[in-house]
């Protein structure tokens, strides 16, 4: 607990002073960034550009198309070996009730649709679980419930460092919330992003319970996650050579990113989602804890794959929810702002690739002493 503290007091300073020290550099008041809640900035963003759209077309179609190889070197061998758990039919039941709420936003449901996303995504987590113990027997639900209901206080920690960072690039803003006090606010916004670690660690586990191999009922009683099955034999192995000056490297890269995000919003705003990544794994390597790509030594790429499909299989949700919802994120991107599918730019969903690695690295940070994801 005091090293996972001691990686948190290093960590936030970095997350909250880099980019305050760009706002300082660029000039331009500092306060008006700290002000709770954050006043809804329709921000004019930098005109839709076709060079810098078909560059980044360029740039993500590569890493969308290794994901897809890396998926096939592996078969699907999980089995339908335990019947469907009654809390399960429950979850299915108050997911479609929710997202009813969430879009036909009824005059009855009163104080409720203020949480509808939260209720949304507290069905999700249960129906993915659910799917877990008809394939394995086991789910984060039934046998690691202490770590899972853990990750709710977290995952709304952990959120908020976004929501801070928003504040420089304003690449999201929210309707539906003017009028609320501060600690309104805080409560309001706390509940629905709570679920973001559980139902992203929901889904990592679902996709290794659907892919893992599974012989008997038996033997998924007593079989943790496991890795996916290989085809055509073990993956490239890697190892850094001096992984104490990558992680020095990496400390400077990801404080210089935020300070960019500060200084030059409009460019840096794609650092939002990386820079944290970057820095946690840099102090933990620093500090000398086994970090979350140790499992890319014995060539387990399948730990970077799944966690960037469970990312980009939630994003896709959370998308999808917000659309006809209320209260509802809206975007403004810079440059390519165009082609949307819901309200989300489409090339804005390769961000949900790195974002779920970022979960990934904290749920099992979380965990490390009792339970991991992947071991």
């Amino acid at each position: 607990m005091l090293r996972k503290l001691s990686e948190l007091l290093l960590l936030t300073p970095l997350l909250l002073i880099a980019p305050i020290l760009g706002v300082w550099l660029a000039g331009n008041p500092v306060a008006d960034y700290l002000q709770f809640p954050p006043q809804p900035v329709v921000k004019t963003s930098p005109c839709f550009s076709w060079p810098i759209f078909w560059m980044l077309v360029l740039m993500e179609v590569p890493i969308y198309i290794l994901t897809g190889k890396a998926l096939r070197c592996y078969q699907r061998q999980g089995r339908l070996l335990f019947p469907w758990p009654p809390w399960g039919w429950l979850s299915l039941i108050w997911i479609m009730s929710a997202w009813y709420l969430a879009w036909k936003q009824p005059g009855w449901a009163g104080p409720l649709l203020k949480h509808t996303f939260f209720l949304l995504w507290l069905g999700y987590i249960g129906v993915v679980n659910a799917l877990c113990v008809r394939y394995r027997g086991w789910s984060l639900v039934t046998h690691h419930t202490r770590y899972l209901l853990g990750l709710f206080p977290l995952s709304a920690f952990f959120w908020w460092y976004f929501e801070y960072l928003n504040r420089f690039v304003h690449n999201w803003y929210y309707l539906g919330t003017s009028g609320l006090s501060p600690w309104s606010y805080f409560w309001q916004a706390s509940l629905p992003f709570s679920t973001v670690l559980p139902a992203v660690a929901s889904t990592i586990v679902f996709l290794y319970a659907f892919f893992a191999p599974t012989t008997s009922a038996k033997a998924a009683r007593t079989t943790c996650t496991e890795g996916l099955t290989i085809r055509r034999g073990p993956l490239q192995t890697f190892t850094l050579s001096n992984p104490r000056k990558w992680a020095w490297s990496g400390l400077f890269l990801g404080s210089i990113s935020l300070v960019g995000v500060g200084l030059w919003p409009q460019w840096f705003f794609p650092f939002l989602w990386g820079a944290p990544l970057i820095l946690f794994v840099s102090i933990q390597a620093l500090l000398g804890e086994p970090t979350y790509f140790r499992h890319l030594k014995p060539g387990r790429w399948d730990v970077i794959v799944v966690t960037m499909v469970a990312g980009l299989i939630c994003g896709f949700f959370w998308e999808m929810w917000n659309f006809w919802s209320d209260p509802k994120w809206i975007y403004s991107v810079p440059w390519v702002g165009r082609f949307k599918l819901f309200e989300m730019p489409l090339l804005g969903y390769a961000g949900y690739l790195p974002f779920g690695l970022e979960c990934a690295v904290v749920a099992e940070w979380w965990g490390r002493k009792s339970q991991s994801l992947f071991e």
